[in-house]
């Protein structure tokens, strides 16, 4: 057979890896996927010689790419919104497969690609927009298919992971280690995507709608960052037996979905508790399989093209398949998305990580228990630090049971009407992950 033709959009990091590993592995890659994947145009605006572009036709216009008759699939790698949403679609509506690794433009204009894409009959595929060469959105879709999935939880932003390891390893601060992930290339010049949670938070509203058949919706996803983490918060944490993880959690309940990024104490043998530096995890629970982890890079030149070109090889071989027998985008038909509300934060149970900035005489602990019991908070376990006094205050440490989040609200609003015995106090949730 022919070989299939492709256009790829944005010569970046992933873009350039996409390129190497199709020519350095054609002949493997065309036994797997029944025919050859040949680059014949590649959309980008900067000229880049170390990658293999020799024979390739080059542009500077994207929709050059998705105009161009001879292509079968375009590559999206050019990030962002809206000038990807506008070539996006115009490839499909130019009755062409995408393959992208855009994770913001499928969690805010998912469900309006896949909308014309199922119109038109032609595949979109995105496993290389979650957690970079893990094939973690094929695994839930299709590894996991006979489950019903009760919760995930992941750790899918590497530039956190890498600054929690390093404030935990070597009690580094926050600013300190955000400064060397900068220079490494791991973080942004404007890191806010990464330390506040909405790059995670992009990914796992992907996860969610595979995971529990509901439409994209990360409008309603809540994001916290972890700019307000000290090396002490760390440190005890440690001491309880926790480790402190940026994750995102989508859990399935009664009531609805939560979904949700935040700082996270995970107990310290669980396995993705000792996921460190730039590594990404997903832990999935499952009805039927239980807890499956599935670990690796999140990012680099070669691990996310790796994901890339298996969508390249999934289109081409479902290339002569019926398309109303292709897989689902989001693992379920179309016609069965469920209308599973999204909880916001405050309706969601927790444990709690409490770090309570305290006047040091007596009486202080029994208030701030007296605060917590009236509310149904129930705590796990106390650690005080007296030597660490700063401006007449002393950090109380407790750990709670679970509980609502709008009763821990009430409670922290409480402590903190206590000014002249509480000053700040810093709230983290717990998650056992079994």
């Amino acid at each position: 057979m022919n070989p299939v033709k492709v256009g790829i959009c944005g010569l970046g990091t992933v873009g350039g890896g996409t390129v190497n590993v199709l020519k350095r592995n054609a002949e493997e890659i065309a036994r797997r996927a029944g025919r050859g994947i040949e680059v014949v145009q590649i959309a980008t605006r900067t000229p880049k010689p170390q990658y293999q572009t020799t024979g390739i036709t080059m542009t500077d216009d994207v929709f050059a790419v998705a105009s161009n008759p001879e292509i079968d699939i375009v590559v999206e790698l050019i990030g962002g919104y809206s000038v990807a949403r506008e070539l996006v679609l115009k490839a499909i509506d130019n009755g062409k497969h995408v393959v992208t690794a855009n994770k913001a433009l499928i969690a805010v204009h998912g469900n309006e690609i896949f909308a014309r894409a199922r119109e038109k009959g032609v595949i979109v595929a995105f496993e290389a927009a979650v957690a970079g060469g893990i094939p973690v959105i094929k695994a839930i879709r299709e590894g996991l298919a006979a489950n019903r999935i009760n919760w995930l939880a992941g750790i899918i932003n590497g530039t956190g992971n890498f600054i929690l390891s390093e404030m935990r390893e070597k009690g580094r601060t926050f600013e300190d280690v955000l400064t060397e992930a900068q220079a490494l290339g791991y973080a942004e010049a404007d890191p806010t995507f990464d330390v506040e949670g909405i790059d995670a938070a992009h990914k796992l509203t992907i996860l969610a709608s595979i995971a529990f058949g509901i439409p994209l919706q990360f409008d309603k996803a809540y994001t916290e960052g972890i700019t307000k983490l000290t090396t002490a918060d760390v440190n005890y944490a440690e001491a309880l037996g926790y480790r402190i993880k940026h994750l995102g959690v989508a859990r399935r309940t009664d009531a609805g979905i939560e979904l949700r990024v935040h700082p996270t104490l995970i107990p310290a043998d669980r396995l993705i508790a000792n996921v460190n530096g730039v590594m990404n995890a997903v832990m999935v629970n499952g009805d039927a399989a239980g807890s499956t982890l599935f670990y690796g890079a999140g990012a680099g030149i070669e691990a996310t093209a790796s994901a890339v070109v298996a969508d390249l090889v999934d289109v081409v071989r479902a290339l002569t398949t019926d398309p109303t027998n292709r897989v689902p985008h989001l693992a379920f038909q179309p016609d069965s998305l469920s209308d599973h509300p999204i909880l916001p934060i405050t309706d969601c149970e927790s444990a709690y990580y409490l770090r309570i900035q305290a006047k040091d005489r007596p009486g202080v602990l029994a208030q701030v228990a007296s605060i917590l019991s009236e509310r149904g908070i129930n705590i796990e376990s106390i650690m005080q630090k007296e030597v660490e006094e700063q401006d007449g205050l002393v950090p109380m440490i407790l750990v709670t049971h679970r509980v609502a989040e709008q009763r821990m609200n009430d409670a922290i609003a409480a402590l903190e009407a206590l000014n002249d015995v509480v000053g700040n106090v810093v709230r983290i949730r717990v998650e056992q992950l079994n």
